[in-house]
Formats: structure tokens, C-alpha cells, sequence
């Protein structure tokens, strides 16, 4: 019965762990970073903030990589981030402050290549949301860079939309 146990509970894992092994992946790069447009962290520690916005950041690039076709490599390389918000709008305390005037920006180049490591894609993007504020529908209401995430899901169903895999 022991072994019985231990066999299902290890084929229960292996499905549950399969369809993130069949999906693309994703490599982000900071390229000098320190000269980025606003990652300021207001109060917070400036390295802890930039190691968790960045964290954050290639978090989600993965998960919307995880929509490809399997094999994929969607790499990614950030030149440049304005976060939404100003952190020298708040005067002494340093808190970000978002308004309609400081909407986020991202700068980046990206390749995606095959299975085999051929390129599928590649290209320059500059993004910047303005409208950011606008629309009821944001689905990152209360996540970590809400209004950046989202500016990415429309730039990626754009870009990608033909070779999303449906699941």
C-alpha cells in the first residue's frame, strides 16, 4: 500500500509539472541599468527595490513566454524603465506618486528563437503608455507594477498573438 501510495503521488506530480515543462522560456537582461530613466525607490532601499522590480519584471515576462510553443526562447533586453509614477513629486518622504502625467515606459530588444535556436522574431521596442489611468479594466489592480504589467500584456498579445498557444 506504502508503494502505492508513493507511485500516485509521484505521477500526480509529474502531470501537474508537465505543462510548464513543455512551455517556452524566457531570458531577461538589464543592460546598465543604473543609467534607467526612474527605478527610483522612494524611501526603500535602492538596491533591494531595483533586485524586487526586476525580479518582478522577469516573473511575468516568463509567464507570458509560457504561452509560446514549446522549445521557445523569448530573450529579452531592458535598456531602459520608467516606472509609472514620480518619486520626486512627493517632496521630502519620497513616496512614488502616480499620475496621469508620469506614465510608464520600457525600452527593449528582443529575439525569439525557435527550439533549434533559429530566430522567429526580433525587433526594437520603445513603449510608453499614456492612457495608462484610463479603462476600468486593470487586471493587476492591487499587484506589484500593475500598470507596467499590463502595458506588456498588450505590447506581447500584439506582437505574439499568432503563435500563442491556446491551453
Amino acid at each position: 500500500m506504502k508503494q502505492f501510495t508513493y507511485m500516485v503521488t509521484l505521477l500526480i506530480s509529474t502531470l501537474l509539472m508537465a505543462p510548464g515543462a513543455f512551455a517556452a522560456s524566457s531570458e531577461v537582461t538589464w543592460t546598465d541599468y543604473k543609467s534607467y530613466r526612474d527605478i527610483n525607490a522612494g524611501n526603500e532601499n535602492r538596491k533591494s527595490f531595483r533586485e524586487r522590480i526586476f525580479r518582478d519584471f522577469e516573473k511575468h515576462f516568463a509567464k507570458l513566454a509560457a504561452t509560446l510553443p514549446e522549445g521557445q526562447v523569448l530573450k529579452i533586453d531592458v535598456t531602459d524603465v520608467d516606472l509609472a509614477g514620480d518619486t520626486n513629486a512627493a517632496g521630502i518622504h519620497r513616496t512614488r506618486i502616480v499620475k496621469q502625467i508620469y506614465s510608464p515606459r520600457m525600452n527593449f530588444s528582443y529575439q525569439l528563437l525557435d527550439a533549434d535556436g533559429k530566430l522567429v522574431q526580433s525587433d526594437e521596442v520603445v513603449l510608453k503608455d499614456m492612457n495608462f489611468m484610463s479603462g476600468s479594466n486593470l487586471k493587476y489592480r492591487h499587484k506589484s507594477l500593475g500598470y507596467e504589467k499590463k502595458m506588456l500584456d498588450v505590447w506581447f498579445d500584439k506582437t505574439f498573438k499568432d503563435l500563442r498557444v491556446k491551453k
